[in-house]
């Protein structure tokens, strides 16, 4: 073996490492960014329900639409349900909704709730401009609150073939405890 095919032969190999590392290093990077882009990812395109967030809501329209409520606790001692099944709004206008929480065990529970809109292809239209859902809710042993969303389907609704038809969104919530660990950060 000459000198010149020993120092080609390193070459390659030091390549081919080179570009090993940065492989394991680039899936290192997508894996870690896969939960945030994900979530992004269903924020903009409304993807399996995922609602949007807004700061003031355009205007109503003359087209209504019924938004029933839904509530869901998963292990969690509480009571958890809206104060009204459903609600007929009119597309573009501010609303709120009202739903009751209740601690029924003995110590105080940290929830957080989970939220999902469908039909999917609703979920982008739907906009929440303040919720309970955003933030923990810690309830004593026995107490209730009443916890308020603010909302409104977005006009562009009326603008999309697949979404325009819908009579009825359901908003769905499930309360799970927060994690003891996760509670004390």
């Amino acid at each position: 073996m000459t000198q010149s095919s020993s120092l080609g032969s390193k070459t390659r190999t030091t390549r081919t490492a080179l570009l090993a590392v940065l492989g394991i290093c680039f899936m290192t990077g997508l894996a870690w960014a896969s939960v945030p882009l994900y979530r992004l990812f269903c924020q903009v395109t409304g993807l399996n329900g995922t609602t949007q967030r807004g700061l003031a809501a355009p205007g109503a329209t003359d087209r209504q639409i019924r938004v029933d409520f839904d509530a869901n606790v998963h292990k969690l001692s509480w009571r958890f349900k809206p104060e009204v099944p459903s609600e007929t709004v009119a597309i573009g206008a501010r609303d709120m909704a009202f739903f009751r929480a209740t601690n029924t065990s003995a110590k105080a529970i940290t929830g957080t709730a989970t939220f999902n809109v469908t039909p999917a292809q609703a979920g982008k239209y739907f906009t929440k401009i303040q919720c309970f859902c955003f933030t923990e809710q810690t309830l004593q042993p026995g107490e209730t609150q009443r916890m308020p969303v603010i909302f409104y389907v977005d006009p562009a609704i009326l603008n999309d073939p697949d979404a325009r038809d819908l009579e009825t969104i359901t908003l769905s919530y499930t309360f799970y405890p927060v994690a003891p660990a996760l509670a004390s950060r």
